[in-house]
Order: C-alpha cells, then structure tokens, then sequence
C-alpha cells in the first residue's frame, strides 16, 4: 500500500488518542513497530536553504543518518514558539547527540520579515537556541510534511521514517516519554556521534546593550529605564545615557534580592511609578518591583510562580497567581480613579489583566484586595474579534500598552493591528490594521491610512504625544503614528528595510531593526525608541522631526575612560584612545553640525561656566586629515556650550569649508571643561576628555 502523508498523520492522530488507554511503553514500541513497517520515509532537505547554529549544512542521510530527529517547525514571532524552548531544552539535557537523538529546528516564517535569514539569526540569539536550525523559508518541508500549525514536532526515525507528531505547546512529558522507548527500541542501530554545531552566538561580539525590548522615560526623576532584554537585566541610565543603576547580575534566572544578585529572564515592559519600577519579566512569567526606598532598594515578586500557567480568569493573589509570558505593563486608575492598577499585557494568554496596587473595586461594583491579579479582557483566544463586552473580544499576542483619554490602546502583535479599550465603556475596537474577519491573522503589509486600510507587520510598541498614537511598526522596520483626531497612518520615520543608518535629517532615510519597545517625554514631545536588533535607544524629536542615537555609558567604562584620560597631554607624552561616540550624519549643505558629547560631573560639582572650557579636533584617518587641511586654523578648535543646569552633557558647533564633499570622516575629539564644588563653590583645575567621532558627510 502507498501512504501518503496524510495517511500516515491520521495513523499517528489514532495512535496518540488511544494511547492515554494503553500501558504507555508497550504501546509506543507497538506505534513504533508498524511505523517502521509503514516506512514513510521524509525526503531529505532541500539543497542551498540557510543553515544556522552548524557549521555545515546536515541531510538526513549523512550527518543524521541514524539518529532519532525532532523536527522543531517554529516561527519566532510566535508565542506558542517560545514557550516549547525550555521543553526542548530539557529534552536536549536528557537526550544529548550523544545519546542518537537531535534536535533541529525548521524556520517555516509566517510574516515576511521572518524569512531573512539575518533576522532568525537575531532570533536564536535573543532567545538562545543552541540547535541547528534551517531557514525554511519558502515554506518547502512545511507543506511536504502537511505540518498546520505552530509549534510541530516531527519525530524521524534512524532510517529516515516518519514516527510521531505534536501539535502546540505543553507536552514535555509526553515528548521525553516517547523518546525514552524510541531509545530502547533503536538502542542497536542509533548514530551517537556529536553534530558539527557552530553557534551563531560565537561569531558575535556581546553587546552592553542587548536586544533591548522596552524603554520607559521616568520623568520625575529624569531617568530612562530599559529592559536590557538578551542580558537578564534592567538598566537605568540619565537623560544623556550615563548608566545610574544596573539591576541583575545578567544571568538568567528567577531570584529576588539586592540589585547585583537579582534575577530576570528576558525581561520586556517596564513602567515606573513613585519610587518603583513595575517589570514584565516575561521569560519568567512573573511581575516584578524593583523598589528604590533608601536602604530598601531591592527586587521582589508581585506576581507569578516562575512557571507558565493556563489560568484564563486569574483571582488570586500575588506568588499564588500563576501568569503567562507578560510582555508590558503600565500604571493606571481603577475606574472610579481611587486605586492604582497595572494593566498587564498577557502574550501568553491573548489577554489584557490588571494586578491590583492597593484594594480596589473594579467594573460592576466589584472589590478585589491589594495583590490580586485578574483578567480584564480578551477570552483567549487568539484572534482579532472586537466586542462590547471585553470578555467575548479577542487578542493575539498583545505585547504593547499606551493609555489616553480614559482609552487603553494595545499593539496586538498577531494580529498587526492596533487596538483599543475604552476604560469606560470597556468596549474592545480596531483602531488600524487587520481586518473584519476575525479568524485571519494574515492581514499584515505597510500601508498608511484609515482603518483596516492601514496595514502594520507585527507591531509590538505603542505610546502617546498629544494627540498621536505612536507605533512601533517592528517587522517593517518604521515607526508610525495614528492621528486620534482623523484616525489616519502615517510613516513617521525608518524607510522600511532593517539596518542601523541614522539620518537626523530626513526620518523617512532613517532604519531601524525590529525597534520593540516606545515611551515618551511628554513636555519635550521626545519619543525614546528601543531599536531591538540594533542593541541601541534612539531619540526622535516629534515636533523637530529628527532623531540620535543615545549613547549608554556604563559606570566601568566611565571609571576607565575618565582616569586613563584626564592627564594632560605634555605627562603622558601621548593622547590615549578615547570614549567611541555613536556616528552621526551631516549635510554639507548645512555648514555646520552640532554635537552633543556626555560628560558626566561627580556628584556634589557643576560646570564653571565663566572658565575657557573648549575643545579641538584633530584627524584620525586620510579622509579626515584631508578635510582638516581645508580648515582655517581657527575651525579647529572652539567653545564649548553648558547649560549651566546640565550635569551630564556639553555641546560643540563643527562648520564644514564650502570645499567638503561627501565622505565619512573620523575624527579624534579633545574636550577640556572646568567644575567647581556645590558646597564651597571651590574651582578646581580642568580635566581633559577624549572621545572618536565618526561622521557621515551627505
């Protein structure tokens, strides 16, 4: 008899429905028995696709030839996704190469985004998967195999035989159990030799800043706090980048406690109220305080057991309501506006829920004491179903919350649409993208307009100023903005293709990379970008309409630099290598750049602003030496401007000679910059700071 697959998957369908009525080992070395006499054989990989984490491309009659291979089809947009990784990891921990089982993971993208091989590999390093891993990126083996859904996991036999198949997440026992008998019953013939793995994460550099997620400008103390998502940490730095507070040793874990020895799993949203910071730490499942009262400073618990839950309604109370991969938060009211709540955006679950601040009472009269954690919207399932009644809507993988006008909006990642929740009415709306059918979670593109017109590609962050919803539109690589007055989308800035090239000139030039995470400055119309793949913070100007790279400076690398570099050059009897600078670009046209350098005073000192704080420059490459020639000498040297109110940052003004032409220039930078002691305003002598600025001549 000729099978076809999908024979052979309703085989294996009857098989796992009979099996909770079996002596379990016995019946999965029966399955096992008529599978081989089956021998449904899957084709080998098709030749030329991308292999990542190896550092050769595998074919099931060589390298995994007699091995038992998991087949894992993921997309790493998917939530769903995500959460199988600790099972597979587990599985990979019992069942090693060297025991004939192997893990490979097949990249089947459902957005167009997915598909570029650069991005999966951002991907296996935020998530760190250590397996290879194929880009199937046409979707081949996905319709050969007939797989429909994601996560799947396809188990191939030693000789290539198709054997088994889950469907979704939460079936680590079942799959460790499977393969123990596979095991046994092959244990003569399985292949035990390692695989020719590679990981993408050695051909990187680390990075100080890694993956961040989210971002939230804290305006009453004037900080940013990120979510240093691929480091395990939060990192909160001032207004000019200098990092104040590094919460989280940086490995990954689940611990409470003082600042270095805390610790978080992929954290995303942050949002800070008071003196706390309220964290999703969404590897983790769990909320998280990051308390900042005197001698209290420390990290606890709100919510969450460390384990994914399945709980749709919630109801109890702190570390006994388990939680499912929180990915934002945000400070609201209670509807009477007596009570503070964290509206919480529940990827996991496709649901909105709200962890009570203070005892509270909620819609329809009902009070729920301090620490209780429940479901506000969404039934949960994933869709895109908008309803009067908040229970009956739907989401899919929300994963960003901005609040205005008594209206909570929410960037429903799956759906890549943008929608909104009165607090009032507690009606669920599309505000821009997907569309009337509920049930279709294709309805991606880029498109500006009205309505479903509008089209977003996974959108994961929102954030409001004035009277504008400001979108991270993270798989087109844009940042958008909805009027709220005509409802209408526009491109605010990023040309559409991922990369790193700021223009501070023209926003639509401008590339971001999967940018995740918004907050705004609301006096200054600043919106503060945390560009993911790019591991920066950006800075966009709203009502300017430009836009920097803020430049995070840890308190190791100022210690170093500062020390190392404030001795004159006549004792040192050479200049030592200077602070690197984000690069900047510069019209010729303009004649003249500005540039912001940080220059972090000690605590208790201001700048003497009377004193001759300056600055000069000189070449550190050809193109620069060649552009210095073309300058008189008094072009190369000048003031500095401080706002006598800055403790952090100076200003230089570099005009360019009408001889310039387009090039990239690297120049070195020396500032000099007097201070003076607040108490006994005492002047003291001047320190001398070197920095490398790269500038894009355009």
């Amino acid at each position: 008899m000729n099978y076809s697959i999908y024979d052979v998957l309703g085989i294996i369908n009857d098989f796992d429905e009979a099996l909770s009525s079996h002596d379990t080992k016995s019946a999965i070395k029966n399955h096992l028995q008529y599978m081989d006499k089956i021998n449904f054989s899957v084709r080998n990989f098709p030749k030329g696709l991308d292999w990542l984490n190896v550092s050769e491309e595998l074919s099931l009659d060589n390298q995994l030839k007699g091995k038992l291979v998991i087949l894992d089809f993921f997309t790493y947009c998917c939530i769903n996704c995500m959460h199988i990784l600790p099972d597979l990891e587990a599985v990979e921990e019992q069942f090693p190469p060297s025991t004939g089982v192997a893990v490979v993971g097949v990249h089947s993208a459902k957005f167009l985004n997915e598909k570029v091989t650069a991005n999966i590999i951002s991907a296996i390093l935020r998530y760190n998967i250590h397996h290879p891993v194929i880009n199937d990126k046409n979707a081949e083996l996905w319709q050969e195999l007939a797989v429909s859904c994601w996560p799947t996991l396809l188990f191939i036999g030693p000789s290539g035989q198709l054997l088994y198949s889950v469907a979704g997440e939460g079936h680590r026992e079942k799959v460790k159990e499977f393969l123990s008998v596979a095991v046994e019953y092959y244990a003569d013939i399985l292949n035990k030799s390692e695989l020719p793995v590679k990981l993408e994460r050695d051909k990187v550099p680390s990075f100080n800043l890694s993956f961040p997620g989210k971002v939230c400008h804290w305006s009453a103390k004037q900080w940013l706090v990120i979510s240093d998502t691929g480091n395990h940490r939060i990192v909160v730095t001032d207004l000019q980048g200098i990092v104040k507070h590094v919460i989280g040793s940086g490995h990954m874990g689940f611990q409470d406690g003082a600042f270095e020895s805390a610790r978080f799993s992929s954290p995303q949203g942050v949002v800070c109220s008071k003196a706390n910071i309220f964290v999703a730490d969404t590897g983790n499942h769990a909320l998280r305080q990051i308390i900042f009262e005197g001698d209290q400073a420390k990290v606890i618990t709100l919510a969450g057991t460390g384990f994914q839950g399945n709980d749709k309604e919630g109801g109890k109370t702190y570390t006994d309501q388990e939680l499912s991969s929180p990915w934002d938060v945000l400070v609201s009211k209670t509807p009477e506006g007596s009570a503070p709540v964290l509206f919480i955006a529940m990827g996991g679950m496709h649901q909105i829920w709200v962890f009570f601040l203070s005892d509270g009472c909620w819609y329809k009269g009902k009070s729920y004491p301090i620490g209780t954690c429940i479901r506000f919207a969404g039934s949960g399932l994933e869709e895109n179903r908008n309803n009067s009644y908040p229970d009956k809507a739907g989401f899919a993988q929300p994963s960003g919350l901005a609040i205005s006008q008594h209206v909570l909006y929410v960037a429903d990642s799956e759906s890549s649409s943008i929608r909104s929740v009165s607090l009032d009415s507690c009606k669920v709306a599309g505000v821009v993208g997907g569309e009337r059918d509920p049930t279709n979670l294709f309805a991606f593109g880029d498109c500006d307009g009205k309505g479903y017109d509008a089209k977003l590609q996974h959108p994961l962050g929102v954030t409001v100023v004035n009277d504008n919803l400001i979108i991270a539109d993270s798989y087109n690589h844009k940042i958008k903005y909805v009027d709220l007055n005509t409802k209408e989308c526009h491109t605010l800035a990023g040309n559409g293709s991922p990369g790193a090239v700021i223009d501070p000139y023209d926003l639509k030039l401008c590339q971001f990379n999967e940018p995740g995470g918004l907050s705004a400055d609301h006096e200054k119309k600043l919106i503060y970008i945390a560009d993911t793949n790019n591991h920066t913070i950006k800075v966009l100007d709203f009502v300017k309409k430009s836009i920097y790279q803020l430049p995070i400076i840890f308190p190791e690398e100022a210690d170093v630099q500062v020390e190392a570099l404030t001795m004159d050059e006549d004792t040192q009897g050479k200049k030592k290598a200077g602070i690197t600078l984000p690069a900047v670009t510069a019209r010729v046209s303009e004649q003249e750049t500005v540039l912001h350098v940080p220059v972090e005073l000690p605590d208790g000192h201001h700048f003497n602003t009377d004193a001759p704080n300056s600055w000069k420059i000189t070449p550190s490459d050809d193109p620069a030496e060649k552009f210095m020639n073309l300058l008189p000498p008094g072009d190369k040297k000048g003031d500095l401007k401080i706002d006598s109110k800055s403790k952090s940052s100076v200003t230089l003004n570099l005009k360019w000679p009408k001889e310039v032409t387009p090039n990239t220039l690297t120049l070195n930078l020396e500032v000099q910059v007097f201070m003076c002691m607040d108490d006994e305003d005492i002047c003291l002598p001047p320190k001398t700071l070197f920095f490398i600025q790269t500038i894009h001549l355009i």
